[in-house]
């Protein structure tokens, strides 16, 4: 019982990352997960299979307040099992646990009652525990709501640029044809905002992260990733690109910092590499070049190319495995034909 409220507390009410330790809930998350993704990927409709791993977040949050109102019943019931000669009539185990039930979730059918000053302190503790845990996760269901809709928002905008899945070559391919590349600023200082909004709220409830774009072939770490591609590219390869530097520089630190924490929250492993093969590289050299864009030399922008990219790519494609997202350009596993086939322009 103390463990369940502690774990409500830690889950809920705590406003940042806190670690597992006997907390249930992290260790039933993963565990669900885990078997719901292995589950998915058996699914060889792409459609079916985006359609069950996206009801994975929902089903959580009605499961997890189903397992601590249980555990909290299942603690009650030995406490009021140890106190069942202060009850009337004196119950036995299954009594008690159902006395314990009617009274945290405040029905109080009366066919027990309490006679004894501990089972009448116990009967009142337990019905306020209840009533307090079912209204504070409900609190925390629209909270959860509101912050997954809030990041979507910055994904939807980014996919009307780059496309879905979004590409760091689409979005300063795009700039350039609509004549924004002044935009570009706007645009990172908009991406560091959503990420340290996203890194701030996934870290303290974790379950966000396992909530799915509501559009195809969009996510949220598509975008983190298209948006730190842009940045690194402009920094990397574009010789105007002076009067960007500190925004793109900006927003290159931030996203690398939301990554790497991730990584190390969840457990993942990392691989030290950019991710690409040097001809991706140089056809996305290419397209930038066509774009209008004053490039550097191929050779050099390749060395500070993917010695920045080594920072994330390794993390970022741990994360996009991890949630099984689907692939966007030098994200993800990128060998499915079928998602590949439906990608717009900008994606491998």
């Amino acid at each position: 019982m103390c463990v369940t409220l502690f774990d409500v507390f830690q889950s809920v009410i705590v406003p940042r990352r806190v670690p597992r330790g006997l907390r249930m809930s992290p260790w039933v998350n993963r565990a669900m997960w885990n078997a719901w993704r292995a589950y998915g990927l058996r699914m060889s409709d792409e459609t079916k299979r985006e359609d069950f791993l996206s009801t994975y977040a929902p089903f959580f949050l009605v499961s997890i307040l189903m397992i601590w109102v249980a555990a909290l019943i299942f603690g009650y019931g030995l406490m009021f099992y140890g106190l069942r000669v202060h009850l009337e009539p004196t119950p036995t185990f299954g009594g008690s646990l159902y006395f314990a039930g009617t009274t945290l979730l405040t029905i109080g059918y009366g066919d027990i009652a309490p006679r004894g000053a501990p089972a009448r302190f116990l009967a009142i503790f337990a019905g306020a525990t209840g009533f307090a845990t079912v209204a504070i996760v409900t609190s925390f269901l629209f909270m959860v709501f509101s912050a997954f809709q809030n990041r979507e928002v910055f994904v939807t905008r980014l996919s009307a640029l780059a496309g879905a899945p979004p590409s760091g070559v689409e979005i300063l391919q795009a700039s350039a044809a609509m004549h924004a590349r002044l935009g570009l600023d706007e645009l990172f200082a908009r991406g560091q905002n959503w990420a340290v909004t996203t890194m701030e709220t996934h870290l303290a409830y974790p379950i966000l992260t396992s909530f799915r774009s509501n559009h195809d072939y969009n996510s949220w770490i598509a975008s983190l990733g298209a948006v730190m591609d842009a940045a690194t590219l402009l920094i990397a390869c574009v010789e105007e690109a002076d009067q960007h530097q500190g925004q793109a520089r900006l927003m290159y630190r931030i996203g690398g910092h939301l990554v790497s924490d991730f990584v190390s929250f969840f457990g993942l492993n990392r691989e030290e590499n950019p991710g690409i093969e040097r001809d991706e590289f140089e056809r996305a050299h290419l397209r930038l070049t066509e774009a209008g864009y004053r490039t550097k030399p191929a050779d050099a922008s390749w060395e500070h190319f993917s010695s920045l990219r080594v920072a994330y790519a390794g993390p970022l494609n741990a994360l996009a495995t991890y949630w099984s997202i689907p692939p966007a350009q030098w994200i993800g596993d990128r060998s499915s034909a079928k998602i590949t086939a439906h990608a717009p322009r900008g994606t491998s």
